[in-house]
């Protein structure tokens, strides 16, 4: 009896291992509260909504967070919104991780940028936070830079000494008019990322 329950206790680990491999994290960055919804700075959180919505799976709270979970050709993938802050959304990042097992070459971040047009998007597997402070203490969290971001271009459309005005500011009349098809393509990449790969998915969409 005891070999028994010691070869299911085994085979649950060995179960729990193999699924570690198509579990995916996907992590919507942006900042709690009505004052931001709508903002330039919150397009991560749009993307994951707009997919969550795709797939009912609303998002109920949980701890540090707004989480959602669906499946899709085989993989699971969980999908969250830090309740941090945008400059504390490593805390939310390495926790659920850690708490679903999921290996760091499956987290997707999904970020906004000044650095790229209004509407391009650009899927790395790491790269240097460039300034952003939710990449910043994910870095921090993690110990390292070696996860994939999806990152989003904003524009660099201000005037001199107003970055944090634009950053936070809403999306102007024509780019919200704009804004449905590119946050679709974002989550085409998500769920390419999570089924193709990485590499595979940049060269398609990239």
């Amino acid at each position: 009896m005891l070999s028994f329950f010691k070869n299911l206790f085994q085979q649950n680990n060995e179960n729990n291992e193999n699924d570690q491999s198509v579990k995916y994290l996907i992590v919507g960055l942006g900042n709690i509260g009505d004052q931001y919804s709508g903002t330039r700075h919150n397009i991560g959180f749009e993307v994951v909504d707009y997919l969550a919505h795709q797939k009912d799976a609303p998002f109920k709270q949980a701890k540090l967070t707004y989480i959602t979970n669906f499946k899709f050709k085989g993989r699971t993938f969980y999908m969250i919104k830090p309740t941090t802050y945008m400059n504390l959304s490593g805390k939310a990042v390495k926790y659920w991780m850690d708490y679903y097992k999921i290996k760091q070459e499956n987290i997707l971040v999904v970020v906004d940028d000044l650095a790229l047009p209004f509407g391009k998007i650009r899927l790395k597997g790491k790269g240097s936070a460039g300034g952003h402070n939710g990449l910043k203490d994910i870095d921090a969290k993690l110990g390292n830079n070696q996860y994939a971001r999806l990152r989003f271009g904003i524009g660099d459309n201000y005037s001199k000494g107003k970055q944090i005005d634009f950053v936070l500011g809403k999306w102007k009349g024509s780019e919200r008019q704009e804004l449905p098809d590119y946050i679709e393509k974002c989550s085409e990449t998500i769920l390419s990322f999570g089924t193709i790969g990485l590499q595979q998915t940049m060269s398609k969409f990239n």
